[in-house]
């Protein structure tokens, strides 16, 4: 049976999975099937932490529409709180904290439409008054105070996956490059970490940190799903086929693409515009020269100094078997998501193979993980 979504809850003891015919709910350790419904062809579905609640949306038989709104709601009483207008996101491109504290909204900015070069017949139909985003720029909007706080920079080039951790101090970013991963406080944006997945694009599946946020997993298209280490590193091992550096990427650093994070007034997120001056040419241009000097004379310089401007490399790594049991009815790359464990030094993934491992791996020595356990 196809999966249409996977998904595990807040606390990683419980993974949710869709289907065309119901979804069903298994815990993660021990590996047991918890409850189980064949009605209804569902899309997306979330649990509240070990709760029996579980919010679903059912994918539509007919008519598809899409919708470029996210609602907010009181869970207590199911009412509407909240509407936000979106860009297209067809790939559910959204992060939520559940802390209470610090509960906050993450997706990609909205980016409004150019008005139209010419007056539509009064017959046609309104367009839409979003496009879909053309760069990595993500807004923080406060769930609790319904507003919107502030606009990070994570990228140039469009997002494929973001990720918050349990306390909502922390985002993750990944473009639709994938080769540049990076983390962010929050809410004021700063950048404290960025991370190098590899050279060659990839899209990024899923990002995970674990409940203490000292550790990032991240699955993408290819059969390596990668562990960064936040938080001063030693020499790394860095998975096989990687190059460069092995060091961490030192806070508020920005080689190559630009980030950052934008004051907190709405109408300048919808409305602002890339700076074309001839200013902003001459930053353009230094940014590129500094980041081909730091290529040339990192080699010459102590590690202390190369560390400024190289991304770190992974800390440890896993590499996921080769699964054919669906391989002939499968079209694309095995997507993948990911969690670690609250209680043991061990990462869960689930691939859309339908199955589901265990990895174990060296939190002192990093490496490569080592598969435990394994169920389909």
């Amino acid at each position: 049976m196809a999966m249409n979504f996977v998904t595990f809850n807040q606390d990683y003891s419980y993974l949710a999975v869709g289907t065309a015919k119901g979804f069903r709910i298994f815990s993660t350790d021990p590996f047991v099937k918890s409850y189980e419904t064949k009605e209804g062809n569902i899309a997306m579905l979330e649990m509240l932490f070990s709760t029996s609640l579980v919010a679903l949306i059912l994918s539509p038989r007919r008519l598809q529409i899409t919708n470029t709104k996210i609602y907010v709601y009181d869970i207590q009483t199911m009412k509407l709180l909240y509407t936000i207008e979106t860009s297209p996101n067809p790939n559910a491109i959204c992060a939520l904290s559940p802390s209470s504290d610090n509960c906050y909204l993450a997706y990609p900015l909205p980016q409004k439409a150019p008005p139209p070069s010419f007056t539509a017949p009064t017959h046609t139909p309104p367009g839409n008054s979003h496009i879909a985003p053309t760069n990595g720029e993500v807004l923080i909007f406060d769930a609790q105070k319904l507003e919107a706080i502030n606009v990070i920079e994570a990228h140039r080039s469009p997002l494929s996956c973001i990720s918050l951790n349990n306390d909502g101090t922390m985002l993750a970013t990944a473009s639709d490059k994938g080769t540049i991963l990076r983390v962010f406080s929050v809410p004021d944006g700063h950048k404290l970490y960025q991370f190098r997945r590899g050279s060659m694009p990839s899209t990024i599946y899923s990002m995970s940190f674990n409940t203490t946020s000292t550790l990032l997993c991240v699955s993408s298209a290819t059969e390596t799903v990668h562990i960064f280490k936040l938080g001063h590193q030693g020499t790394a091992t860095g998975s096989p086929g990687s190059t460069g550096s092995a060091s961490s990427s030192p806070p508020g650093n920005r080689p190559r693409e630009t980030s950052g994070s934008k004051g907190p007034e709405m109408d300048g997120f919808l409305g602002r515009k890339h700076d074309g001056t001839f200013m902003g040419l001459i930053r353009r241009t230094s940014q590129t020269l500094g980041t081909s000097v730091a290529a040339t004379v990192g080699g010459y310089l102590p590690k202390g100094v190369t560390e400024m401007w190289e991304p770190a490399r992974d800390f440890a790594w896993i590499k996921l078997p080769k699964h054919t049991a669906n391989a002939q009815a499968r079209s694309g790359p095995v997507r993948s998501v990911v969690a670690m464990s609250s209680n043991t030094p061990q990462v869960m993934v689930v691939t859309s193979d339908g199955v589901f491992y265990v990895f174990n791996i060296d939190l002192s020595k990093g490496g490569e993980g080592t598969l435990t356990k394994q169920y389909s």
